[in-house]
């Protein structure tokens, strides 16, 4: 234990752990605070801050500290002031981006900007990009903007201007330095920078201007670091320069919660600390003031399996809790049914919604999560996103299903007349508008009318002509299809999937899973009550089942989600979830290829970041923790037969409870055994309540032949059943019309 001085600073280190003490009292000139989860790094900081002031009498202007948003920077100065019952209006902490704002504003001319440099937000800088790709002819289809502003992002986080990189004869590299180099030309005529480049030119400021940087080094001589493992390279470039060989640097990170790789954060960077800065001392906090000992020991087994980690324990003084409950469902809706069943168990408990979470690891898993909670009524709110419906992606994606019902929909015609980029301009499409009003008629019509009376440029009537055919084609190639078959032909022949690809990272992955869930939802609608409506003996690829479609998609978005007062269930992604933290947390889609994700399982460095992310997860959990993996799942139209997650595998056995709902027993699916792998054995099986039917019995149909019945909505005879048939695939029967006989 460290011997403090004997002054009035025990106000500040009284509600402290030992460990956290030796962080905020350290007399180390470099420090790295290993913070887990739910360890109090936050107050770590703040404490440590005071200490500084207080203790070591250091002018608070002399303190630079750096968080990763705004909120924390506010919080982090708002603890500081209470904690010393003081304000300390010029001391800088704010982001990495709000600090290095402030130095260009202070020395703009040394930073080579005008005195009134105007900052371009991502609307501005994809807009500036789009016309410097049509001055230079570049082909907008094969090369988009989107992408062209995607490279030019990374290239600056890493610290690299155009004429630091050598394109080797490759197309790709020469045209987006092409691009880059012209977009670097405009931004100095008009005096604009964007987000990457207020990094960017501060860390040049440093290195092309020493009176400067020997002022603020000078002058920060204790820098302290929120967060560290999300660092990427041009901000520990700018801080290692700041810090140069005499102030004393404090980072607080958690490399097992270093899940931003994808967008450019560097776990090296906390990782090799110590090598960079060679006098520097590690604190572990290890104790954990938010989950049962059951959560973290299953945490901390689980990320062991991580190599090169600097390596801690989670441990609590708090109780056991719960054994983590695992459910193994026999597919995504099963899945869905069960966490609201648990949800609701749970709300009638007095619990608050809010307290509870459903986290994913794909955008596109929302979907069914939002059908069950709207089907029974719970409030829900996407945290930090849209509704499956109305993502920009899935919009798109139903515009061109509604042009095959309706060519008249004006709204529809908006919105993806150009989308993808199909050469027709704002003017062409003001022209079509015009003539639309003065004839009062549809924009298709209007379009119609533009060609034919050679309204437009031949060149924009072609465009136009060529989008009308399109639409045409569309309506005759999927004109005998089911309707997830129309889906995926419409995604596909439209080119969403290639103009959302072409947005690059994890972005455009995220779009192209939320239209392959478009085309599940799609394929789950086989049905919309139509045994029951229309009878037997409906055509399920007429426009009627896709109109229906249709209007249960537009029902479904009008359904607003919960306001953020409201008291409403969390939906969210892993990544989102991370600083947060639930009474009641699922986990859901614990299977091979979704998570881990198929695109992060082919090597080990995407693979170890796919587990920290699901230590992440589990660590949201303070008292109640399930995990939910499905045996089959439907992909592209198509049930997939799934694997558990090897996570589940590597949590011991002994602190997780199997969940079984034991109506029905059959010889099929998994059982745990000691070593936690799912091997064969007797399972409980879910029974269609009031009847003698179990999801994953095979039954025969007069007119289907043999199946296995997947999926149910409803009681006894009035029940819809839905059955993969082995002759014609996934149907939706009633039971008191398909007559279905048990099989076995």
């Amino acid at each position: 234990m460290i011997e403090y001085a004997a002054m009035d600073v025990s106000h500040i280190l009284e509600s402290l752990n030992d460990e956290q003490r030796n962080a905020v009292a350290s007399p180390s000139k470099n420090l790295l605070v290993l913070a887990g989860a739910g360890s109090g790094k936050t107050r770590v900081l703040v404490h440590r801050i005071a200490w500084l002031i207080q203790a070591e009498h250091v002018s608070p202007f002399a303190v630079l500290a750096v968080t990763f948003t705004n909120k924390a920077a506010r919080e982090m100065r708002g603890r500081i002031e209470e904690l010393l019952g003081q304000s300390f209006g010029g001391m800088w902490v704010g982001t990495f981006h709000g600090l290095a704002h402030r130095l260009l504003r202070s020395h703009w001319q040394e930073a080579g900007l005008p005195e009134d440099f105007h900052i371009l937000d991502a609307d501005d800088q994809l807009r500036l990009l789009k016309r410097i790709t049509r001055s230079l002819h570049i082909d907008e289809e094969k090369w988009p903007a989107k992408q062209c502003q995607w490279y030019i992002n990374a290239q600056k986080d890493e610290g690299l201007r155009a004429n630091n990189i050598e394109h080797f004869e490759d197309d790709y590299t020469k045209t987006m330095l092409e691009v880059y180099k012209a977009y670097e030309e405009a931004c100095e005529r008009g005096g604009m920078i964007d987000f990457g480049e207020i990094l960017l030119r501060a860390h040049e400021l440093w290195l092309k201007n020493p009176q400067v940087l020997a002022h603020y080094q000078n002058r920060f001589q204790y820098i302290l670091v929120d967060e560290f493992q999300d660092t990427n390279s041009i901000q520990y470039a700018w801080l290692r320069v700041l810090a140069g060989n005499n102030n004393q640097l404090m980072v607080v990170g958690d490399d097992d919660q270093s899940i931003y790789g994808w967008r450019g954060a560097k776990i090296e960077n906390i990782q090799k600390f110590n090598v960079d800065f060679p006098d520097t001392d590690m604190v572990r906090l290890e104790q954990n003031y938010r989950s049962t000992s059951t959560i973290l020991n299953a945490a901390n087994k689980l990320i062991a399996n991580n190599q090169g980690r600097l390596g801690k324990n989670l441990w609590t003084d708090g109780s056991e809790g719960e054994p983590i409950s695992l459910y193994e469902a026999f597919n995504e809706q099963d899945e869905a049914r069960f966490i609201v069943d648990r949800l609701q168990d749970w709300f009638n408990q007095g619990n608050r919604r809010s307290e509870s979470a459903v986290l994913y690891r794909s955008n596109a898993q929302s979907r069914e999560l939002e059908d069950a909670l709207l089907r029974v009524g719970i409030p829900y709110r996407i945290y930090g996103g849209h509704r499956f419906y109305e993502r920009l992606e899935i919009k798109n994606a139903l515009s061109y299903l509604r042009l095959l019902i309706n060519r008249d929909d004006d709204t529809a015609i908006e919105r993806v007349i150009n989308v993808p980029t199909r050469g027709i301009g704002g003017r062409t499409i003001d022209t079509v508008r015009t003539v639309a009003r003065e004839q009062n008629c549809s924009l298709w019509q209007a379009c119609a009318k533009c060609i034919n009376e050679s309204i437009l440029t031949s060149r924009a009537a072609n465009a136009v002509l060529a989008f009308m055919e399109l639409i045409d084609k569309l309506d005759a190639d999927c004109a005998n299809m089911e309707l997830h078959e129309k889906a995926e032909q419409v995604i596909s022949q439209s080119g969403l999937v290639h103009h959302h690809e072409k947005e690059g990272g994890e972005k455009a992955r995220s779009r192209i899973e939320n239209l392959e869930e478009l085309v599940n939802a799609c394929g789950n609608f086989d049905d919309a009550d139509i045994e029951v409506e229309e009878g037997e003996g409906i055509d399920l690829t007429s426009k009627v089942l896709l109109a229906a479609f249709l209007d249960q998609a537009s029902l479904d978005a009008g359904d607003t989600q919960a306001d953020e007062s409201d008291d409403a269930v969390q939906l969210m992604t892993l990544h989102s979830a991370k600083g947060l933290e639930f009474q009641l947390v699922f986990l859901a889609g614990m299977e091979e290829g979704l998570f881990p994700h198929k695109m992060s399982m082919d090597n080990l460095a995407g693979l170890e970041e796919e587990r920290r992310l699901c230590y992440v997860g589990i660590t949201r959990a303070k008292n109640k923790l399930y995990m939910s993996h499905a045996e089959s799942r439907r992909l592209h139209g198509d049930v997939t037969l799934c694997r558990p997650s090897r996570f589940i595998k590597e949590i011991p056995p002994e602190l997780v409870d199997e969940v079984r709902l034991k109506t029905a027993i059959t010889r099929m699916g998994g059982q745990r055994s000691k070593n936690g792998v799912l091997g064969k054995g007797i399972r409980g099986q879910v029974e269609v309540p009031k009847t003698e039917i179990s999801l994953g019995q095979r039954v025969a149909h007069g007119k289907f032949g043999e199946g296995v019945v997947l999926n149910y909505e409803g009681q006894g005879s009035n029940a819809r059943v839905q059955v993969n048939f082995d002759a014609v695939g996934s149907k939706w029967l009633v039971l008191s019309y398909a007559k279905l006989e048990v099989l076995g």
